[in-house]
């Protein structure tokens, strides 16, 4: 495999095949002419082929060097694009942050962070990936994001979890449902409801089902739903008890077309936080996004 060719000979080329001379070249490029001179003998035996004719004090291209000149001017564009860009992720709020969360925290946590976060970093790429727990701890072993709001995903030796809140599950119902009537709810009732959980690949699933487990009971009839809003309208229409964090229903707990009950004496919580790769400094955009999601979940 041949070497690459040396980019300060091509540079020097084109500079020279613009001039017409070798003291001019030379003096833009802060060189002797003899160093000039010797590089581009050097970048002709390198190619294998003569790329000047020399006509006293001015040059002239060959075929091979008229063909070279297109190439090394396009190689050079390149270079200097790459220059530019990485140059322009060296200032101030110029970067990128991949991040991966839950549908359900793009639609109530991200929007207002994400607001408050271009404030500050008004020219940084963001992308977010939609994901449930799994997804996102997938996603970031893999380097396809930088950072996962999500639940604790427990045992992950390779990442960090940086706690936010908890918050608590509650059964929560429709508006006409015998246990909305009552306010209470008989234990013994309990499995033999229709619920409407989320997908029993999710972190929420395998909690709900240790907590009920440890209760001795099992929730024998379940309708497994991949979205939070289709999960809540379903528990409008009467075809079944969820179970879910408040916040995730508080506009329809508080206009009534819902209601929340404690799932018993024991309560049921979980715990959300920023994943990122355990030992991995972060940078200052990642800092000012943990901090603002803190701040935006204060009340949970």
């Amino acid at each position: 495999m041949n070497a690459p060719i040396d980019s300060r000979q091509l540079r020097a080329f084109c500079v020279l095949a613009r001039t017409g001379s070798f003291t001019q070249t030379a003096r833009e490029l802060h060189l002797t002419q003899s160093g000039v001179s010797h590089s581009m003998k050097a970048l002709e035996r390198d190619v294998g082929c003569l790329l000047l004719n020399r006509l006293g004090k001015k040059i002239a291209l060959t075929q091979a060097g008229e063909q070279l000149l297109q190439s090394a001017q396009k190689i050079l564009r390149e270079m200097n694009g790459v220059r530019e860009s990485l140059g322009h992720l060296g200032k101030w709020g110029k970067g990128r942050l991949r991040l991966g969360a839950s549908t359900t925290a793009c639609q109530h946590i991200i929007p207002p962070v994400l607001r408050e976060f271009k404030e500050s970093f008004p020219e940084h790429a963001i992308s977010i990936e939609p994901n449930d727990t799994r997804g996102m701890v997938s996603s970031l072993l893999q380097h396809r994001i930088d950072l996962a709001l999500s639940l604790d995903p427990g045992n992950e030796p390779q990442l960090e979890f940086h706690p936010l809140f908890a918050d608590e599950l509650f059964f929560l119902v429709g508006t006409q449902h015998p246990w909305a009537q009552s306010k209470r709810i008989e234990r013994a009732e309990i499995p033999k409801q229709s619920f409407i959980l989320y997908s029993k690949n999710s972190v929420t699933f395998r909690l709900v089902e240790d907590y009920f487990r440890r209760e001795q009971m099992v929730l024998n009839t379940v309708i497994e739903v991949g979205s939070m809003e289709a999960t809540k309208e379903l528990v409008k229409l009467g075809l079944g008890v969820s179970i879910l964090a408040q916040w995730v229903a508080r506009k329809e707990i508080d206009e009534g077309s819902l209601v929340a009950l404690p799932l018993g004496r024991r309560k049921l919580q979980r715990r959300w936080g920023i994943l990122h790769w355990r030992g991995r400094r972060l940078n200052l955009a990642e800092e000012t996004f943990i901090g603002l999601c803190e701040s935006a979940t204060n009340l949970f």
